[in-house]
């Protein structure tokens, strides 16, 4: 078991390791880049071929797995993958409609419900409901789905946002999965895990290596999570694990996925409420807060990285104090509520009640900002030399 977990690992981060320095070069000699402009953070173009990266370095982990016969149950996540890399790597390029975008998912996760028999078919006693019928597990399914994918990546925002919450959250089901016997999905997750890590350092940390996952790597990260989230749900080795511990398996998906989920259904109705499009890009997430108040992308990166854990910590604490099914589900609903809407909305209503007291915070926060230098100045050395 331990090399079914080590081979696979090396083997994600040696090939993205390797393609990733080959990908910025073609992605700047044939102009595949992410251009510069006002709601955008970065000066110069940067490469936007990342997500081809991560995707090379999953499937050649994965395939080192093939002599044991795991990789072979997962032919049907690996094809949905491949579709939405290519469908977020098409509207990179060329810019496709948000309608189109959203056809192309639907049939995406009909393809994982009919082919791969993966569907939120179980509450596991939310609201004191088990089994649900094929009408409702559908619907619920697509709806959640296509949700998670979009969520990925609408908070793609700065610099080693989206790969750090993948890597989180990689390492966490991985871990999960791990501990209920479930090896072909938990080695999954290690290798997604693996080959987001090299794509993490370069993009948080590398100057002339940097490059973004893109709309193909944030989706077929989301398609990803979603496979997780429904293989938790749909396996009943994690009702008896989870159930001895009085923990349930809804909240903790749920509480794992809040910052995503809860900071896009907040920018979404916000955009519904003053008139505008769901999908229009603007600076209204958490992220751009972060920025906003002076921290660095690293920085706003483990920030957001700790609200998310904070949600998580929540849950296991109603855990522990006994609450139930439905209790530890409210939970995560207020937490990830405060964390997100409330700490958004406190931070602007202090702005506009206390502008002078916000500004020399601002101020003081852009001083007090590290500075690519010592370590930092190194790290971005050693990962643009490799």
């Amino acid at each position: 078991m331990f090399w079914t977990y080590i081979l696979p690992l090396i083997a994600s981060i040696a090939a993205v390791s390797i393609i990733h320095p080959q990908l910025v070069k073609i992605a700047l000699r044939k102009h595949i880049v992410d251009e510069p402009n006002a709601r955008k953070f970065q000066e110069h173009p940067v490469p936007t071929m990342g997500g081809i990266a991560v995707f090379f370095g999953i499937a050649v982990g994965m395939a080192s797995l093939c002599f044991s016969g795991i990789c072979s149950s997962f032919f049907v996540v690996i094809i949905a993958m491949l579709v939405m890399l290519y469908l977020g790597t098409i509207d990179d390029i060329l810019d496709i409609s948000p309608l189109l975008r959203m056809l192309i998912q639907v049939l995406t996760v009909l393809l994982l419900i009919y082919a791969g028999g993966y569907c939120l078919d179980d509450l596991h006693g939310l609201w004191g409901y088990d089994s649900i019928s094929w009408y409702v597990a559908v619907p619920l399914t697509l709806i959640s789905v296509v949700g998670i994918i979009n969520a990925m990546n609408m908070i793609d925002g700065v610099d080693g946002l989206s790969s750090g919450l993948c890597m989180l959250y990689c390492l966490i089901f991985g871990v999960a999965f791990h501990l209920v016997g479930y090896v072909g999905m938990a080695a999954f997750a290690i290798t997604a895990f693996g080959a987001l890590l090299p794509f993490f350092m370069h993009n948080a940390f590398g100057r002339t290596s940097k490059m973004y996952i893109g709309n193909g790597g944030t989706m077929l990260m989301g398609i990803l999570l979603s496979v997780f989230v429904m293989s938790m749900v749909r396996t009943d080795d994690f009702d008896e694990f989870f159930d001895a511990r009085g923990y349930s398996v809804v909240p903790f998906t749920m509480a794992l996925l809040s910052i995503p989920v809860f900071d896009t259904l907040r920018v979404m109705f916000s955009r519904i409420l003053h008139g505008g499009s769901p999908f229009k890009p603007d600076r209204t997430h958490l992220h751009h807060m972060f920025i906003w108040l002076g921290f660095s992308h690293v920085g706003t990166t483990f920030w957001i990285m700790g609200l998310d854990l904070a949600v998580v910590g929540a849950w296991l604490l109603s855990c522990r104090l006994g609450a139930g099914v439905d209790a530890q589900f409210y939970t995560v609903i207020v937490t990830g509520l405060i964390v997100t809407t409330g700490l958004y909305t406190a931070v602007k209503a202090i702005d506009h009640y206390f502008p002078e007291q916000m500004q020399r915070f601002i101020a003081w926060k852009f001083r007090a900002k590290p500075k690519r230098e010592g370590i930092f100045l190194l790290l971005q050395r050693f990962m643009d030399r490799i």
